[in-house]
């Protein structure tokens, strides 16, 4: 029998991935949209807008008394956001779901206390912005009564592949003009040159990642750190692109301190964001293994089509 996955969030990139692995793999896929997006094929949609929690939690009642099922083997949360979030999701799935997966972020760990590699606990978390919204609703899981109800709780760092934009630091993060800008020989502007390390994701080992969570309700009330497999300074991502695209990568150096004072915000890009996987292996999880020359250059492959 086909295992029966809901994904709150099915057009967007992670949330896309998620479904269309999913789908390939052989599950029921239901995704929760408001309908203004292009769905994967395969999967059955549920119209909702999830900041309306009577009628978010009366369309998902109708699909499941419509689908004859009384509960969903995994519910994947992709776009939790605030802790209001965190809340409806154990208020509308605890009787609904036999799996909660979050996806939360690498961003809640406080950049200026970070271990290298940092591991899933920390004493210095962020309380606002990105970060912190994400740790509330980590917070929220960790201090409430779930039922018969599992939990997990990834924390992806840098996520890329088809379906995003290119880009991974300032000032030239998920930037929709890189290749034409590298193409046409303009330098990079990079905060602290690019130094900072990183550990990306490809998105179709995320979602592959998310997926190897079903089942396994021995990992109740566990978060872990999710990263790809290389661990490379973020200039070098750029020039990666440089490599496949054949041009070279020129850098210009934003100094660290002038950019943090005018865009404070950005502070949790501006660390080096490497992380312990070893619960990943401990667990016997899919651990993430595409190299990143190999992502990126299916990522250019799909913008240039």
């Amino acid at each position: 029998m086909a295992n029966d996955l809901l994904v709150i969030g099915g057009s967007g990139f992670v949330s896309g991935t998620v479904a269309r692995r999913a789908v390939a793999a052989g599950f029921r896929v239901w995704v929760v949209t408001r309908g203004q997006r292009p769905l994967p094929d395969g999967v059955t949609a549920i119209v909702a807008d999830r900041k309306d929690t009577p009628s978010f939690e009366g369309a998902i009642s109708a699909a499941m008394q419509m689908a004859k099922i009384d509960h969903f083997d995994l519910v994947a949360d992709c776009i939790g956001y605030d802790a209001v979030d965190a809340v409806q999701d154990v208020a509308v799935f605890r009787e609904r779901a036999h799996q909660l997966l979050f996806v939360s972020t690498d961003f809640v760990f406080d950049p200026t206390h970070r271990r290298f590699p940092q591991g899933e606990l920390s004493d210095h978390y962020l309380s606002d912005g990105y970060g912190g919204k994400k740790r509330l609703c980590e917070l929220h899981l960790l201090g409430t009564d779930t039922g018969d109800m599992s939990w997990s709780v990834v924390r992806p760092c840098h996520i890329y592949g088809p379906g995003s934009e290119l880009g991974c630091l300032p000032e030239h993060g998920r930037d929709k003009a890189l290749l034409e800008k590298l193409r046409a020989g303009e330098k990079l502007h990079l905060v602290g040159g690019g130094h900072f390390l990183q550990q990306p994701i490809l998105a179709r080992d995320l979602a592959d990642l998310m997926l190897g969570f079903l089942g396994r309700s021995d990992l109740h009330r566990r978060i872990f750190q999710a990263a790809g497999p290389d661990v490379v300074e973020s200039v070098d991502y750029y020039r990666i692109i440089g490599d496949v695209l054949g041009v070279p990568v020129g850098i210009e150096e934003i100094p660290v301190d002038a950019y943090l004072a005018d865009n404070p915000a950005s502070a949790p890009f501006l660390c080096h964001r490497i992380y312990d996987l070893s619960g990943l292996h401990a667990a016997e999880l899919p651990t993430p293994a595409t190299p990143l020359t190999v992502g990126l250059a299916e990522q250019i492959s799909a913008l240039d089509v």
